[in-house]
């Protein structure tokens, strides 16, 4: 393995030196310096309570929104906080006005949350979520579009597609999936929890109908830091989980999406505000910026996974199209049960971090369901991580 950890990132972060770090697709890392601005942030709201809620909150968040608005590609008008992805598709699905006999699509490799939100909301109308089988291992990015196009039917309201599924950690051919649907007249609700920074994005391009995603995974912001993206043509039907004052107090200049979304109460606003800083932040730890910190996270995990398998003998389960800054290796172990998605008190997992100081989490995906590892790769790793990581597994 040639990849290395990025010199100018070795010290950025105050994780524990003593343990293999590869889990940051499920809660990031926040880099020392932005944890110090959002401490600074924090100091100079309680200086002054009253002066900074009503006099700066709002233009802090018009300036966080505008720089993640410019990162992403997206327009700013339409673009919202929201706590973190969960919480964005569970704005979007409550807002749906379903009718008895609507459909909702979502595959197997959906996250669990979101599929619970899903499943909650369709009860509630009346309405049906058909479950498609996505391929797995998978050869190529179009047999996945063409298990969902299959899966349209008549009564189709709305699809719930991940951009890089959770457990699979598969980044699905999204631009072929929303143009089809949408050429079928069919709303697609995006779930990119794990692509603001991983992949280079032009949302505004895509063109899905409603994006939600996370800032607190690879933009590595604080926790509590998402947003969703809504496209101009549905802003008006969208409603924000909480209704508070911006309904019917507006404020000059301002659009009511913003006004509704924006002031949910009093709360604690620096993990959206500190978004510029964690952009700003990390982009200066690689000499290419944000281009080189996403390519030289894909090179060190596609690298990491080829070690990861040769070690327990297992074929890649899907084309390096497909992969990001995480990925799966599949785990030749039988004789443990369990549901689809993570399991937390997996054997396998659980050993790692208790006799080998190596997180990572053990998954299960597929039809039958099979156990999978992912690893994930970050400018604090190294390859020496994956090569630990290996032979770790060899012992189990």
């Amino acid at each position: 393995m040639n990849a290395a950890r990025c010199p100018t990132a070795a010290d950025a972060w105050d994780l524990d030196p003593d343990v293999a770090h590869l889990n940051h697709g499920a809660f990031g890392a926040c880099p020392r310096a932005v944890l110090d601005a959002q401490d600074a942030l924090r100091r100079h709201i309680e200086r002054n309570p009253m002066g900074f809620y009503t006099r700066e909150y709002f233009d802090l968040i018009d300036a966080a929104r505008e720089r993640l608005a410019a990162f992403l590609g997206a327009d700013p008008q339409g673009l919202v906080p929201v706590t973190n992805a969960t919480a964005g598709v569970n704005t979007v699905l409550r807002s749906l006005d379903l009718e008895p006999g609507d459909e909702l699509l979502v595959t197997d490799h959906a996250y669990n949350a979101c599929r619970n939100a899903l499943a909650y909301v369709a009860e509630r109308a009346g309405a049906t979520v058909r479950t498609v089988r996505l391929p797995f291992p998978v050869r190529d990015p179009s047999e996945v579009t063409e298990a969902v196009l299959t899966a349209v039917g008549p009564r189709t309201r709305l699809a719930l597609i991940d951009h890089v599924t959770s457990a699979s950690a598969l980044v699905l051919p999204l631009a072929d999936i929303v143009r089809a649907l949408d050429a079928r007249g069919i709303d697609t609700l995006v779930d990119g929890a794990h692509a603001p920074g991983m992949l280079p994005l032009a949302l505004d391009a895509l063109g899905a109908a409603y994006y939600t995603g996370n800032c607190h995974k690879w933009l590595c912001a604080p926790k509590g830091a998402g947003f969703l993206l809504v496209r101009a043509d549905r802003r008006d039907s969208v409603m924000p989980l909480v209704v508070s004052h911006g309904i019917n107090r507006r404020r000059p200049g301002r659009s009511a999406f913003h006004d509704a979304f924006d002031w949910a109460g009093t709360a604690d606003p620096s993990p959206f505000a500190l978004v510029p800083q964690a952009i700003e932040s990390v982009g200066t730890l690689h000499p290419d910026g944000w281009p080189g910190v996403m390519a030289h996270n894909r090179d060190l995990v596609l690298r990491g996974r080829e070690v990861v398998a040769a070690a327990v003998g297992t074929e890649l389960p899907c084309p390096p199209s497909m992969v990001g800054s995480i990925a799966t290796v599949v785990l030749p172990v039988e004789g443990v049960r369990g549901e689809r998605g993570l399991s937390e008190r997996d054997p396998v997992q659980q050993a790692l971090a208790r006799e080998h100081r190596i997180e990572v989490p053990v998954h299960r995906v597929g039809e039958p369901p099979m156990r999978v590892i992912r690893i994930s790769g970050q400018l604090y790793n190294a390859p020496s991580d994956y090569e630990r990581l290996a032979a770790a597994l060899t012992q189990l």
